[in-house]
């Protein structure tokens, strides 16, 4: 069925693409208009990982969007007639569609969950109803803070930019006919879109306000997202058409489940419409004063080119010398771990709470759509190095939700607990702040580690089975709803997390609670096969097929696997972060753990991204994300320097599907740049691996205006081997630094070989 199932995706993508070219125009092009980004975001290809296998791919948009803005507008693309009905890019683009739809306002960035799209704006001409409009990537353009495309049916040439709650839209269209632009203010992502819209417009100002409650794939979970909207625009209005479920009206108002109107203009040939949008949270006041403080008068170009030197900023925290397509590869990774999590702070320096009620952030931005359980893995590791400000506002946003909503969430989108996943990733985000020196409340922080670990806030974000975690040293298969042995090795993790945190107040007898805790995944390892199995709450081992992954129960709907999350008992044979050395004395020493853990990586994939990732090393989910640089803790870095860049070469490229797997808010992403850089975090902690860097030099800006220059003597294709690290002329004795280190700023050396190191 498997096999079957890969030749139906296979001719999916053949005939899509076939029919989507014959009906995208063709050959015909159209001169879209492409700016220079600048020296870094020249190298950023938006386009990486939007294709390829629909529910594998990056799940990547090209949107324009400013560095951690909420806006990020840009197409939502459908097969013909404005279908979508396979699972294929939750970003609302996918490339492989050859039809857009209109153009929302935002979405989430490398998840596995659709949200937003909200306030789509569709081009029309003479009196055409809006509608999917096929088009070409040959009239496609995108770069930081810019997207345009050219939509033939309309006859318009459709440009984006935007800031953190604002988006300029330019439309140019080619017609001698009337045009209108259709503002749907019920669009949103699921079949119903958004709900209790309405739509207001005022034809002697030149502007308009709405409002919807969107209900995307997490929103919904905690009773929808409301959100209102501010538009004006520039061209002379001829005519406004309401709509709503009864159909269309002569009218300025509109409401209801269909809510939208058409704004209708003269027809020139050359006509320009540029239609400016504020969003708020809290009011359409605020949406408003979000798109005065934020745009003003500044025209389209203006606006690009502010945002496009806000993207030039931010990307340069890394400058890289490599030949151009690692360059690509390496700044579009940056990129992508750069458009999230949101910013949720409006222009009067207040933000909606997880209490639904508006709060002032004080000192700090506050952040929300923080992919957390994906993120916590090397994502907020990255910030703490190049974008520390980024991180603190992660860490009082983090302390907020928890004040404003009851627990630590582990998924945090919009106004609300998206309850996505397992366990108490924050742990881990506070744990390693704080070792890495940055300046926050730890007491609030462990008073919200320890209470949403312990499950006392039930119904809310905690540990789904705290109660039998405890009680059993583990979560009995029986007992749990699933995920039993992943919930443990996560739970184990994030209690060695809050131990830290315990120990830096003088909580000795609470970290050494915490500290016995962290061991509970020994309790279901199983000494006979060597992996981590479900086990029942009367102490026997349930049921275990090792190579049979969670994703085959969806396909064949069974359960084979539901002790493990979104992969094998192979995949998370290997998840003990906290504990390397442990896990390497239960498989029974190095030899034997190397061994494994070499069959491990051989199995990987033969294709990335594949319709299948199989059972081997999957580098495109977070369980086994670190386990290249795990052959460090076994004694044998030449296999860490072997596999990194084996994953590097062949999981990323520039092509479209370039991305293994989602990007998860930037996770598979944040693993490339660090990577390329030639070290990786051992997250939960304040040290980093060595692996082998696949950039001649990467130059650091560090706080306190220093930078540390990483330098790969001899890298090449060949020469993948470390002969030798030293930080500022000191040889490193074994194959870690520690984050102090790095701080303090100079050279970190590589010495490199075609062969490794004795």
């Amino acid at each position: 069925m498997l096999v079957l199932l890969r030749k139906f995706i296979s001719l999916f993508i053949a005939l899509q693409m076939l029919f989507g070219s014959l009906l995208s125009g063709g050959d015909i092009k159209v001169d879209v208009p492409e700016y220079e980004p600048g020296e870094y975001g020249a190298y950023v290809d938006p386009f990486i990982g939007t294709g390829g296998i629909p529910w594998m791919c990056g799940m990547l948009s090209p949107a324009a969007c400013a560095p951690f803005g909420f806006v990020r507008v840009g197409p939502d693309t459908s097969l013909i007639g404005g279908a979508d009905p396979v699972k294929t890019n939750t970003s609302g683009y996918f490339y492989e569609y050859r039809h857009i739809t209109g153009f929302s306002m935002s979405r989430l960035s490398g998840t596995g969950a659709r949200d937003y799209e909200m306030f789509r704006v569709t081009p029309t001409v003479g009196d055409a109803k809006p509608g999917a409009s096929s088009y070409s990537h040959k009239n496609e353009t995108a770069s930081p803070g810019y997207y345009a495309v050219y939509l033939p049916d309309s006859a318009s040439l459709c440009e984006m930019t935007a800031t953190s709650h604002a988006a300029v839209e330019r439309y140019t269209f080619k017609t001698d006919k009337s045009v209108g632009l259709y503002f749907n203010a019920c669009a949103g992502t699921d079949e119903d879109g958004a709900k209790n819209a309405w739509i207001s417009v005022d034809a002697s100002s030149g502007s308009l306000t709405a409002y919807a409650l969107i209900t995307g794939a997490f929103s919904d979970r905690y009773g929808g997202l409301p959100v209102y909207c501010y538009a004006e625009w520039d061209a002379e209005l001829t005519g406004v058409t309401a709509h709503t479920s009864d159909g269309d009206t002569d009218g300025y108002y509109a409401s209801g489940d269909e809510a939208g109107a058409m704004l209708r203009f003269a027809g020139k040939k050359g006509q320009t419409v540029t239609l400016k949008i504020g969003i708020s949270f809290i009011s359409a006041q605020n949406a408003k004063e979000n798109l005065y403080a934020e745009i003003g008068d500044a025209d389209f170009d203006a606006v690009r080119q502010k945002t496009a030197d806000e993207w030039e900023n931010r990307l340069s925290c890394v400058k890289i010398e490599a030949d151009d397509e690692t360059k690509t590869v390496f700044y579009t990774a940056l990129y992508h771990a750069m458009i999230m999590p949101s910013d949720f702070t409006e222009a009067d320096g207040r933000y909606l709470g997880f209490d639904r009620q508006p709060h002032a952030a004080d000192g700090f931005t506050y952040r929300t759509d923080i992919s957390l359980w994906d993120t916590a893995r090397n994502v907020h590791s990255l910030y703490t190095l190049v974008a520390p400000d980024v991180q603190n506002d992660c860490i009082n946003s983090l302390l907020r939700m928890y004040e404003q909503g009851g627990a630590l969430p582990r998924w945090p989108s919009g106004a609300g607990y998206s309850g996505s996943m397992f366990g108490n990733p924050g742990n881990i985000l506070f744990a390693e702040s704080l070792l890495k020196g940055l300046d926050f409340d730890v007491e609030e922080a462990y008073e919200a580690v320890k209470k949403t670990s312990s499950g006392e806030y039930a119904g809310k974000a905690n540990r789904d089975d705290a109660a039998a975690y405890e009680q059993y040293g583990y979560v009995p298969d029986d007992l749990a709803r699933r995920y039993s042995v992943s919930e443990t090795l996560e739970y184990a993790w994030e209690d060695a997390a809050a131990a830290v945190l315990a120990k830096a107040l003088g909580k000795y007898d609470e970290a050494a609670v915490f500290e016995r805790r962290a061991q509970s995944y020994k309790n279901l390892w199983d000494d006979s096969t060597k992996y981590f199995r479900p086990k029942n709450s009367d102490g026997s081992w349930g049921d275990f097929y090792p190579l049979h992954s969670s994703f085959y129960d969806d396909v064949f709907g069974t359960e084979l696997s539901k002790a493990y999350c979104e992969g094998s008992a192979r995949h998370w044979r290997w998840f003990v972060p906290h504990d390397t050395k442990s896990l390497i004395e239960l498989f029974g020493g190095s030899e034997v753990f190397v061994r494994e853990l070499e069959k491990f990586m051989r199995d990987a994939s033969l294709t990335s991204p594949a319709i299948d990732p199989g059972t081997g090393y999957w580098i495109g989910n977070q369980h086994d994300i670190q386990t290249p640089y795990m052959f460090n803790d076994a004694g044998r870095p030449d296999l860490t320097q072997k596999w990194v860049r084996w994953t590097l070469k062949n999981r990323f490229s520039a092509d479209i599907d370039g991305l293994d797997g989602n990007d998860d808010g930037g996770t598979t992403s944040s693993w490339y740049v660090f990577s390329a850089m030639g070290f990786y975090p051992i997250v939960g902690t304040d040290r980093y691996w060595i692996g082998s860097p696949c950039v001649d030099e990467a130059v650091l800006s560090l706080p306190g205006n220093k930078t540390l220059t990483v330098r790969a003597v001899n890298q090449s294709e060949k020469n993948i081997y470390v002969s030798s690290v030293s930080l500022n002329g000191q040889k490193l004795a074994e194959p870690y630094i520690d984050h102090a280190s790095l701080m303090q700023g100079g050279e970190l050396t590589f010495v490199m070989s075609d062969c490794p190191a004795k």
